[in-house]
């Protein structure tokens, strides 16, 4: 706190009473800070939120103003040191103070990064006279960190549709079945010795033959889909469908494509598939929507016409002779029947994208009337692409992720960006993803396993996302968090796809032991945490299933409606997502955590909103004291739980409420 000397001169007696009087109503912690050669952690603040970056997503002409929060008087000075990629140098930059917050507990700070086209990332280095700490993405600490900077990627933007969405995945022979007409019929073909089985909705997703769980059909179409778009948009609230393969491909997953170029006929048509895109963007069944299409480019299955195992297209393929046209787009070690597959799996040939240029290139993503380019444009219209097993995209045939995957994709984003630049670029990868998303020039966000799906389910079920026992404490959670934020640029982290589940794991509502309240609890978070949370159909109301198959039950349309407690949770929590900014877009800080207790507490905010979400993980209500003048909210201000709309104020810069064992309050100012 800066001092009081001097207030006593001429006729300011009255104002240093006040300011002694305010003084005495700030937390203790804030009352210590001085200049005392101790720079106090608890005070120190800053993210690339709107309030502490004034440019996330500059241009190579936006000089980047950085803010950085400070007890109020408990520093000296403070500087933004940062690494410039065109120079690979360390440049300083000395910061000044800017003001106080409205609740006089701290000081802001404020330098500027000058403007470039390249690449940088920087840290503040903070004094107190003989003490220094360190800031950057990774935390703090008191000697100068050597990784987890924050990043400023100039000409770098992601999808703002991306950042304010909510995705609904669909697995669509799983969903809904909207023609009868074009279901697979038993014994309609055979695959890979398999005969096509016909079972009904709600029956077992296991093959009545050992080892033909992929010939297993259940009728689900993009009918089916457009019909439940008023489910989708309206009931549950989502905006985006991302829709798992849709193209020809004899398997009822379709990871195996036979044409790029035609919709699967048991899932309907090409022009059926422009009428689904054409509804989801359309107003008649909710709101604005967009639509993701799931590109398995690693690989194409076996039946395809380039490679032709099985000898069913006129076209000669890879397989059937060397002097195959197609013959170059695959690797083999010995022709015919050893091959470079997708982990060794025979029915799914890994594609050879050679050299820049290439025809497999060309014709994935290269050329006007490539696979890619061809669905981004008219009639189509898509908005994004998920890809799928994207980090194994090469020319050597292997399994893992080398130079030529990066060029690949940054060939692959010039190419989608050249047709929509607004389009996403979604990329598998269960790790840090940050190899692709933190220069900007590949993809735009990835799959959240690591930063969002593991430590939720290790948090809430004490089960990793393959239901094996992993349980983590409140305050673990909370670093796993922090540590995998510190991975991504700002505006990668906001269009990070958060799910409780997918088409690869076991079910969320399984690993939580069928308990409807630890659902409850993890769609609390995922609607407040950063990123676009990902709602795996049926994760909606706990749908229940095990590892691959049995993840792929089909929809039951008894408990898809309002009238279910976790679907209308689920609707409420996207609303008020929806109406507040701050929860897609604002700071996240965290404000509490009781390992004991099992609560959790953080804010999200912006210059408009500051909102404190506060999560119960035991299975009893507990009283929980919030420290929300972290989040510089004034004494006497009211905070509404968004949820139950009791209004609550602050005193002492603190809230105190009663929440429900696996369950949240939302408390927005």
């Amino acid at each position: 706190m800066r001092k009081l000397e001097h207030a006593m001169h001429g006729g300011r007696i009255a104002r240093a009473v006040l300011a002694a009087l305010a003084f005495c109503a700030l937390p203790l912690a804030a009352q210590a800070a001085s200049n005392d050669n101790n720079v106090e952690w608890n005070g120190l603040f800053h993210d690339q939120g709107p309030l502490f970056d004034n440019h996330v997503e500059p241009t190579a002409a936006q000089a980047v103003t950085l803010t950085l929060r400070t007890f109020k008087g408990d520093i000296t000075s403070a500087n933004i040191k940062y690494y410039d990629s065109a120079d690979g140098q360390f440049h300083w930059i000395a910061m000044s103070w800017s003001a106080n917050d409205a609740t006089g507990a701290f000081d802001y700070w404020k330098g500027t990064v000058p403007a470039s086209a390249s690449e940088k990332y920087y840290r503040f280095q903070i004094n107190d006279g003989s003490a220094t700490a360190w800031l950057n993405a990774a935390g703090i600490s008191t000697s100068e960190p050597s990784s987890g900077d924050f990043f400023i990627v100039p000409g770098f933007t992601t999808p703002a549709w991306m950042k304010n969405g909510v995705i609904y995945q669909v697995f669509p022979d799983r969903f809904y079945n909207g023609d009868p007409s074009n279901d697979v019929t038993n014994g309609q073909y055979t695959y890979a010795g398999c005969a096509t089985e016909k079972h009904a909705w709600g029956a077992s997703v296991v093959s009545n033959v050992g080892g033909c769980n992929s010939a297993v059909f259940f009728g689900g179409d993009l009918a089916g889909i457009d019909q439940k778009l008023g489910y989708i948009k309206n009931t549950v609230g989502a905006n985006i469908l991302y829709l798992n393969p849709i193209f020809l491909s004899p398997t009822n997953h379709k990871y195996d494509t036979e044409d790029y170029m035609q919709v699967d006929p048991a899932f309907g048509s090409n022009a059926l598939l422009q009428t689904l895109i054409a509804d989801v963007h359309g107003t008649a069944n909710g709101p604005h929507g967009y639509v993701i299409l799931d590109g398995v480019f690693n690989h194409t299955g076996d039946t395809a016409a380039w490679f032709d195992r099985y000898h069913w297209s006129s076209v000669t393929g890879a397989y059937e002779s060397q002097s195959s046209p197609y013959y170059s787009w695959y690797t083999f070690q010995s022709w015919p029947d050893s091959y470079s597959g997708f982990f060794g799996i025979a029915s799914m040939p890994k594609l050879n994208y050679g050299a820049s240029g290439s025809a497999v290139r060309n014709t994935i993503y290269g050329s006007s009337t490539s696979v890619v380019k061809t669905y981004l444009k008219a009639p189509y219209a898509i908005d994004g692409w998920r890809l799928d097993a994207a980090q194994y995209l090469d020319a050597n045939g292997g399994d893992g992720s080398d130079a030529t995957n990066h060029q690949i994709m940054a060939e692959l984003r010039s190419a989608v960006k050249s047709v929509n630049p607004n389009a996403e670029i979604l990329g598998e990868y269960w790790g840090n993803a940050g190899p692709w998303t933190d220069n900007g020039t590949e993809w735009d966000g990835a799959m959240n396993y690591d930063g969002f799906m593991q430590p939720v389910s290790e948090w809430i079920t004490g089960r990793d996302y393959g239901n094996n026992a992993a349980s983590i404490s409140v305050s673990q959670f909370d670093s796993w968090l922090h540590g995998t934020r510190a991975n991504y640029p700002t505006n990668v982290q906001q269009t990070m796809s958060n799910a409780l589940g997918s088409h690869d794991t076991t079910r969320f509502g399984t690993r939580a032991g069928g308990d409807i309240w630890k659902t409850y609890l993890g769609l609390f978070f995922q609607m407040t945490y950063v990123g676009t949370p990902t709602i795996y159909y049926g994760d909606e109301y706990g749908m229940q299933g095990g590892a691959d198959p049995d993840n792929r039950r089909t929809f039951d349309w008894t408990v898809g409606s309002a009238t279910n407690s976790a679907v209308a949770l689920t609707q409420k929590l996207i609303a008020i997502r929806n109406a507040y900014p701050a929860l897609r877009t604002g700071s996240f800080m965290t404000l509490l955590t009781d390992d004991t207790a099992r609560l959790y507490a953080f804010g999200r905010f912006d210059a408009s909103n500051r909102i404190a979400v506060v999560l119960n993980n035991d299975s009893v209500t507990h009283s929980v004291t919030v420290p929300v003048w972290q989040l510089s909210v004034t004494n006497g201000s009211r905070l509404t739980d968004q949820i139950t709309g009791t209004a609550y104020t602050v005193q002492n810069g603190q809230v105190t409420l009663s929440v429900n064992g696996h369950y949240g309050a939302i408390l927005a100012q």
